[in-house]
């Protein structure tokens, strides 16, 4: 046998092992969903090739542990991959949009404008894409109107919101008018929300953090109390409210209590990273 020909073997064995099988990428997947960005990345990094979800995974997981400009360069070789994908494009806004928030003065305005051209992209891609409406709509509400946001823009944004999840635009309306200091206005939408979706723990959650922004404590903690109800052990009611707790340097070895267990808990990447909620078990400590 020619050496070229065993040399062409080679190849095409190695190429075989490390491609990325179903269960592979399934498996990247759960580990993700686990938190255990780590492990996706120890599994798909080595790949030498890597198809566009695998790219896009590898993405989420930097992402996840913080190395947002290394998460950009994924997303855009899942771009590179698979154009027609909108959540990679959303995902690579996200990106930009972290790594904006810790750039120099110099670099921050450029890396702004591309999280808000990403997420422009992401929508017209995909008019239904509720996270990345509720990311633009975030982007125009808090970005200065020379970085392309603007109240009057995040309202347009509200009304399509609403059109796909009726609760989800109330809560947008609610916030725009938290921005506009029309607090009344706020509360009632809030309020609003959380009964259009009477089963979704968050919607209570909103209300509980906005009336406890408003100085209204006591009404604070009833509305915390009513989401632990529904949602008993459910680990955003248990960060949030310790957060407060903490914030507020009170109840400081219940809030304690609350990150404990919060650390213990399954999570998964919608939930606050366990690294935060140690950083605030300490602050109960005194360390």
């Amino acid at each position: 046998m020619s050496r070229l020909l065993v040399f062409s073997l080679f190849a095409i064995t190695t190429t075989i092992s490390f491609a990325l099988s179903p269960a592979e990428l399934e498996s990247a997947r759960g580990l993700y969903q686990k938190t255990d960005y780590a492990g996706v990345l120890k599994l798909l990094g080595p790949l030498p090739e890597k198809t566009g979800e695998a790219y896009a995974l590898i993405g989420q997981a930097q992402f996840m542990n913080g190395e947002y400009k290394r998460s950009a360069e994924s997303f855009e070789k899942a771009i590179a991959q698979d154009p027609r994908s909108s959540r990679y494009v959303h995902w690579l806004g996200r990106a930009y949009g972290r790594q904006a928030e810790s750039a120099s003065p110099f670099t921050a305005p450029g890396l702004a404008v591309k999280t808000r051209q990403a997420f422009e992209k992401a929508v017209a891609m995909d008019s239904s894409d509720k996270e990345a409406l509720s990311d633009l709509f975030e982007y125009y509400m808090d970005a200065p109107g020379f970085l392309g946001g603007g109240l009057n823009r995040a309202q347009d944004v509200v009304q399509r919101i609403a059109k796909i999840d009726q609760a989800e635009g109330m809560y947008a309306n609610a916030q725009l008018a938290d921005k506009r200091k029309d607090f009344n206005s706020a509360e009632q939408q809030f309020r609003r929300a959380m009964d259009l979706a009477p089963r979704q723990v968050g919607r209570v959650l909103d209300l509980a953090k906005f009336l406890a922004r408003r100085g209204r404590v006591s009404e604070s903690d009833q509305v915390f109390v009513q989401a632990a109800r529904l949602a008993p052990n459910n680990p955003q009611v248990l960060y949030d409210r310790a957060a407060l707790y903490i914030k507020q340097k009170r109840n400081l070895d219940e809030a304690a209590a609350m990150l404990e267990k919060y650390i213990s808990s399954p999570l998964t990447p919608d939930n606050v990273p366990r690294e935060k909620a140690m950083e605030l078990l300490k602050q109960t400590k005194g360390v």
